[in-house]
């Protein structure tokens, strides 16, 4: 089929703007993740001295990359409805967040739709897998504390005693209130055939849109920040203890992210931007701790629940083009978040204007030395 002038405008225009994004987001982390880096470098003497205001200082970095990182799919078009639980109501709580796990566009989502949730992503950890260490952004999430997980049978006994190390050295020490995992283990296009026979061999629900989770994560997260009933004692160690009044966790916010059309946004359309404006919808709901059950099996039929919820809400979606209303109300309200583009801007511009402060007094200090 021959080509139409217009179409060939089109897709030069689509492929020159995907070359201008792509040169932009490496500018963006050439200035950014450095400048975050020497900052923190720079600010070691706080962080011996007062220990509580350097990662104050650190969570207020991390949350302007996570803006930035939103803000290539927000100057795209990829915007984000939601519905559900308003989770504003919790944000200054302790919280671990389920996610349903489709593709890397999933991480961005969040890193956008949380921008507008108090203090959450600057107090937030993440549970990722550990092949994220290798990317530019792992320095930062290194530094930041969150866990990398690594996937498979023969590690699994090995790595929850690890994050159960890792949450009693740094949740409560560095002043974390979220933290977020996505329980089915990786994306759903690779896990779903194995899900499925699984779900056949032990007579359990066949799933489309997502896969039937995995309990270790959820369950050491549980054990360890949940404060036992008796006293009220955050658990976590004798020098956590010291460091935090915290309550505990205290809710479980499970959420459900629906592309149109099933059509998850990866990585790389997020980076280049060349798919049409997509508007993502996320769903909230909020569960308190003391109604999630501690014991193995309770907790495992607990969690498949919540993913057999996902299943429906779901098939709901990509039916209606919208999630259902809650039990008991008959219609279901959405919320549009937005970002503003001018604080995008500034916090964009502040990058890049450290990159050159710090480009400058490294070229002042060769000179001086040589």
């Amino acid at each position: 089929m021959a080509v139409t002038l217009e179409q060939a405008q089109r897709v030069g225009y689509t492929c020159l703007k995907a070359l201008l994004r792509f040169a932009f987001m490496v500018a963006n982390n050439l200035v950014a993740i450095p400048s975050y880096v020497l900052y923190l470098i720079m600010l070691q003497p706080l962080r011996i001295l007062d220990s509580k205001s350097f990662w104050y200082i650190e969570g207020v970095l991390f949350k302007w990359l996570l803006a930035m990182v939103a803000s290539w799919g927000w100057w795209a078009g990829y915007t984000v409805v939601e519905w559900g639980d308003d989770v504003k109501a919790v944000s200054e709580d302790e919280a671990m967040v389920l996610v349903n796990h489709q593709a890397t566009g999933d991480v961005c989502t969040l890193m956008m739709c949380l921008q507008d949730k108090g203090t959450v992503v600057r107090q937030m950890m993440w549970l990722m897998d550990h092949i994220f260490k290798y990317t530019n952004f792992g320095i930062v999430s290194l530094i930041h504390g969150d866990f990398f997980i690594r996937q498979g049978r023969t590690h699994r006994d090995q790595q929850l005693v690890l994050l159960k190390d890792h949450l009693e050295k740094y949740y409560r020490s560095r002043n974390r209130k979220w933290i977020v995992l996505f329980p089915e283990g990786g994306f759903l296009r690779k896990r779903r055939e194995t899900s499925q026979a699984f779900a056949k061999k032990n007579n359990l629900p066949f799933l489309k849109h997502v896969t039937l989770p995995r309990l270790g994560a959820t369950q050491v997260i549980l054990k360890t920040l949940v404060a036992p009933q008796e006293n009220g004692t955050p658990s976590g160690g004798d020098a956590v203890r010291k460091e935090s009044k915290s309550k505990g966790l205290q809710w479980v916010i499970d959420t459900t992210i629906a592309y149109p059309k099933a059509e998850p946004i990866d990585i790389q359309t997020w980076i280049l931007g060349y798919r049409q404006p997509t508007v993502t919808h996320v769903h909230y709901r909020i569960f308190p701790v003391k109604d999630v059950p501690a014991e193995p099996e309770a907790l495992t039929n607990w969690l498949y629940q919540r993913f057999i919820e996902k299943e429906d809400l779901l098939t709901h979606f990509y039916e209606t083009g919208a999630f259902p209303p809650p039990q008991g109300q008959t219609k279901a309200i959405s919320r549009e978040m937005t970002l503003s583009n001018l604080w995008l801007v500034a916090i964009q511009s502040l990058a890049f204007l450290s990159g050159g402060m710090w480009y400058c007094l490294f070229q002042y200090l060769y000179h001086c030395l040589f």
